[in-house]
């Protein structure tokens, strides 16, 4: 029997829920904390007590040690789990659990303290004979230095910050005119995301795979790997698709990597949950990326091809027992892939999507686990990271995982704020993904400049035209008792026929629905094109349709306005609004207008009023979900006002300044 019996999670959102569920197995008690706009937070609902720690930003209460340690007190927590992110790779926090007699649920403050600085930690792991990615991590950080260490280096050059990761503070160089700029900007962001602005250099390797290790150890000195994990589809350097175990890994690869990893854990007497990262080369060389001193968020996928739960594994470690298991007892079976749900916007650059979440119907399927931090009703706020769910397929081998992957995510919806979903389908059925021999370059290869652009189709907007027509037939029929349903399309009283208006585009299409027989329906697009559905059932959450001999599920939910669908094909999710019912509205617009393109807070502002300005010119920098974003010029022009100031929150199209044009736009605003 575990001795822990009250455990405090120092979280929030899927992680914290997902900590829950193996400490309720256990019969442990669960202590939430939670900021003002977590009050009620999915995590919240499903832990036996809460407390509430402070306002919204995460600076104000999840990252203040003194209010959760005042919370584990209050509650008579005996353990505080810290998750991922936040505190959990702090080690002032695991001090101050110690000095209150808590057990932190992670390594030592040594072992978090000596790996959780790049520099330092490269300086160890060379000392221990694993081999580094060359570069500089010296204790000098003048600008200076680093510019003359990266010419000896050479490009192309990685710029890392030095205490912390997510991809916060870094940057990819090509060439020595991007340099300063670049080490400048990577400073600005460590230091606003981790306290600090230190920073490491490394030679970029071209197309390596990101492959890192798990590692467990207990404190009476066993450890040991759970194998690796392929992570090399990234965006913005942070992770995006996992899988277990890496398609081009071979046995003998694999023991070499995972002796690298314990050598590396070793170096600093590590215990509990812990992953190495490496770069793995084209060649089959690998080289130490960094150190991970807890949880990953991918760490489901080694739970599902080892069968361990690794957060009773790190419970039970924190409480003083053994792992109860050798090298030798450790089978990889099957494949395990996962992808990660955010609320961003793929089609825009990826910029963090806000919101309610109006429905959220999961992903679902054989071999399907989803950990999520949402239910529908959820608030996404701008104040943390956009993660929202965590999908993993687990399959025989990696097409049987693929494939349950897509076909659960397929079949799921959020209406609400805008998610990669989309993108996520797509790259998994990319080619280079299918074949196993996706690299770090992946996305940029794939995608290219031009981004994911994959939009409904005149054919999926003709699906929604039906639905909207579905919807307003049944409504119709719930207001007249006694209509036989059976001649729905043919009872006087309802239109034989439909009109909705979208916009596609720049243009505006009218989408013209004829019921052709029982269940099966003609849609006129404009003049034009043509499309012919027989729906096979309908209710409010989804509609099975065929087209010719193809038959697709879709599912659906239509917002309180009535007039208004969200809609998810297996390929596309989208929002879409009947015009033609809709009141009338306006939107602020304008060649010189500039809006916030997320809720965020506002960092920097690069100009004054009277400012004369060019197309792609920087104005502004805004923060929001731990990323900074820059705004830049649309219009060539002077800026006439400025409507904000620095340090301020905005929201969603906040007017931010306005520009008096000289000439067109020649990028224009996306509608």
């Amino acid at each position: 029997m575990i001795s822990i019996q009250r455990l405090l999670i120092a979280n929030r959102g899927e992680i914290a829920c997902r900590i829950m569920r193996t400490a309720k197995r256990l019969g442990i008690e669960t202590i939430a904390i939670y900021s003002d706009a977590d009050h009620d937070a999915l995590h919240v609902k499903n832990a036996d007590h809460a407390i509430h720690i402070g306002p919204s930003p995460a600076s104000e209460s999840y990252l203040v040690i003194e209010r959760i340690i005042d919370a584990a007190i209050s509650s008579g927590s005996h353990a505080i789990h810290p998750g991922y992110g936040f505190l959990s790779e702090n080690a002032s926090f695991a001090k101050a659990c110690a000095a209150a007699g808590i057990l932190f649920v992670g390594p030592s403050e040594r072992a978090i303290e000596l790996m959780g600085h790049k520099a330092q930690a490269k300086r160890i792991m060379i000392e221990a004979g694993v081999a580094c990615v060359p570069g500089y991590q010296g204790e000098d950080q003048s600008t200076k230095t680093l510019l003359r260490e990266a010419e000896g280096i050479g490009f192309p050059l990685m710029i890392k910050a030095a205490a912390g990761g997510g991809g916060r503070g870094m940057r990819l160089v090509h060439d020595e005119k991007q340099l300063t700029a670049a080490v400048d900007q990577a400073r600005s962001e460590a230091i606003n995301a981790f306290g600090s602005g230190d920073l490491i250099l490394e030679r970029a390797i071209v197309r390596p795979r990101h492959v890192e290790v798990q590692v467990f150890g207990d404190s009476h000195g066993n450890l040991v790997y759970l194998g690796e994990r392929d992570c090399s589809v990234q965006r913005r350097n942070q992770k995006v698709i996992e899988e277990a175990p890496c398609p081009v890994m071979t046995p003998e690869r694999r023991s070499r990597i995972g002796e690298a990893a314990v050598s590396a854990a070793r170096a600093v007497d590590y215990v509990g949950a812990g992953t190495v990262e490496f770069l793995l080369d084209e060649d089959g060389s690998f080289y130490f990326l960094e150190m991970n001193t807890r949880l990953q968020v991918e760490h489901p996928v080694t739970e599902a091809v080892t069968g361990l739960d690794l957060v009773e594994l790190q419970l039970r470690v924190a409480a003083g027992e053994e792992l109860g298991f050798g090298q030798d007892q450790v089978q990889v079976k099957g494949h395990a892939i996962e992808v990660r749900l955010y609320a961003e916007d793929p089609r825009n650059d990826f910029l963090p999507s806000t919101g309610r979440v109006q429905r959220w119907q999961a992903p679902r399927g054989a071999g399907i686990r989803v950990d999520a931090g949402i239910e529908s009703g959820s608030d996404v706020t701008p104040f943390y990271d956009p993660l929202l769910a965590k999908v993993i397929a687990k399959g025989d081998d990696r097409e049987d995982a693929r494939r349950r992957l897509v076909r659960s995510l397929s079949a799921s919806l959020l209406a609400g704020p805008t998610t990669n979903r989309d993108f996520l389908i797509d790259a998994l059925g990319r080619e280079p993904f299918v074949r196993g021999e996706a690299t770090t370059a992946f996305i940029e290869e794939e995608y290219g400049q031009a981004g994911f652009r994959m939009a409904p189709t005149l054919a999926d907007l003709s699906l929604a035209a039906v639905a909207h027509y579905r919807f307003r037939s049944e409504f119709a029929l719930s207001e007249s008792p006694g209509v036989n349903t059976e001649l729905m399309n043919w009872s006087s009283g309802l239109d034989l026929e439909s009109v909705t208006l979208y916009r596609f585009g720049e243009d505006l299409l009218s989408f013209t629905v004829h019921p052709t027989g029982s269940g099966s329906y003609c849609v006129l697009v404009g003049e034009g094109s043509k499309f012919e559905f027989t729906v096979l059932s309908f209710d409010d959450q989804e509609m099975r349709v065929e087209r010719g001999h193809e038959g697709q599920t879709i599912a659906l939910y239509e917002h309180p306005d009535n007039h208004t669908l969200t809609l998810a094909t297996p390929l596309v999710e989208f929002t879409i609004e009947d015009l033609s019912k809709a009141e009338a509205s306006t939107q602020a617009g304008g060649d010189g207008l500039v809006v916030s393109p997320m809720h965020g807070q506002l960092l920097e502002i690069s100009v004054k009023e009277g400012n004369e300005v060019t197309v792609g010119q920087p104005l502004a920098l805004i923060e929001a979900m731990k990323m900074q974003h820059e705004i830049v010029a649309q219009v060539t022009g002077r800026v006439i006002a400025i409507h904000v100031e620095c340090n301020s929150q905005v929201a969603l199209n906040r007017v931010l300044m306005e520009i008096e044009p000289t000439e067109r736009s020649v990028g224009g605003r996306t509608p």
